[in-house]
């Protein structure tokens, strides 16, 4: 278990960052890339990709700039080199990266860290036989692997939680401006039945009352930390929180206590990968008619966990 005020600190670096980001490129900048320009959205180069004109192309037609402060940069590889294939996945495990090779696919888009921490630091990498093991693998594999999450975050709408509505098929009952779903009405086991079903979970936990009604709901996939999940049940009094992950000394007893003394909110765990899964698929979606003949491939990094 992280100290208190480390998970703070994570949580901040996680979602606040862009408070101390500013623009270092302009968008022209990315015109003067040799043998590369944008035309219409789409990319298209008198040779061939690399890894930073993808790059550049994802942020430009993200309508963000660079950030300065970021956890999305490259953890392996070279930005000078050219591009094969492209394959996104939430974590770029062995397996992922096997995968990927399998396709001829040198270039991983991943979501979350490749290191095993926020900001995949390799100070420890001394003393760590692991990550020794992965850098030789990577090198060995001859990939690069770029994190991208503040970006897709940052998007609008946000790809991550977006994925997961065109899933659920919620997307018609986002009202704008609000931050709360608001469904036909449903029982929280019928909630959680089509949450396994549409999103292709096996196991769920929940927290509340199985037989009561849900329609408003708030969706925080992925690991918002508890100050998220507390305020927004705190400002919208949501029928029930989904969530991907949460510690279970903080958000579960909040829900648990808070029901106790009468609140309404049913607590649903998703898991951290299964989450958000459906936004860096969505982002093969959103990518692949920008680079027209490269290979774009979702990989599924799936539940690490065994159920028994």
């Amino acid at each position: 278990m992280l100290p208190e005020n480390k998970m703070g600190k994570d949580a901040h670096t996680r979602r606040k960052f862009i408070q101390n980001s500013s623009m270092m490129l302009g968008a022209a900048a990315l015109l003067h890339l040799p043998n590369f320009s944008f035309a219409n959205g789409i990319i298209k180069s008198t040779d061939q990709y690399t890894v930073q004109n993808i790059i550049d192309l994802i942020i430009k037609e993200a309508k963000l700039s660079p950030f300065k402060n970021t956890v999305d940069n490259i953890k392996f590889g070279s930005a000078d080199q050219i591009v094969t294939g492209i394959v996104s996945t939430m974590f770029p495990t062995i397996e992922v990266v096997e995968k990927a090779v399998a396709l001829n696919a040198n270039f991983i888009i991943a979501h979350e860290p490749t290191f095993y921490s926020a900001t995949d630091n390799l100070a420890q990498q001394e003393t760590n036989a692991m990550i020794q093991k992965k850098l030789a693998f990577l090198k060995e594999k001859g990939v690069v692997i770029w994190r991208f999450h503040d970006y897709s975050h940052f998007m609008q709408p946000d790809m991550i939680t977006l994925g997961v509505k065109k899933k659920m098929g919620w997307e018609p009952y986002q009202k704008k401006g609000e931050p709360l779903l608001n469904i036909p009405a449903i029982s929280l086991k019928q909630l959680t039945h089509q949450l396994k079903k549409n999103l292709s979970i096996q196991h769920l936990r929940t927290i509340g009352d199985l037989q009561q009604t849900c329609s408003s709901i708030a969706l925080l996939p992925g690991a918002w930390g508890v100050q998220a999940h507390i305020s927004t049940i705190e400002k919208n009094n949501p029928d029930v929180l989904i969530v991907g992950e949460m510690v279970e000394w903080e958000t579960a007893e909040y829900i648990r206590d808070a029901r106790k003394m009468g609140a309404k909110t049913a607590l649903i765990i998703l898991g951290h990968a299964v989450s958000e899964e459906p936004g860096m698929e969505l982002f093969v979606e959103w990518l692949s008619p920008k680079l027209p003949g490269l290979p774009i491939t979702h990989i599924t990094t799936g539940d690490p966990f065994i159920w028994i």
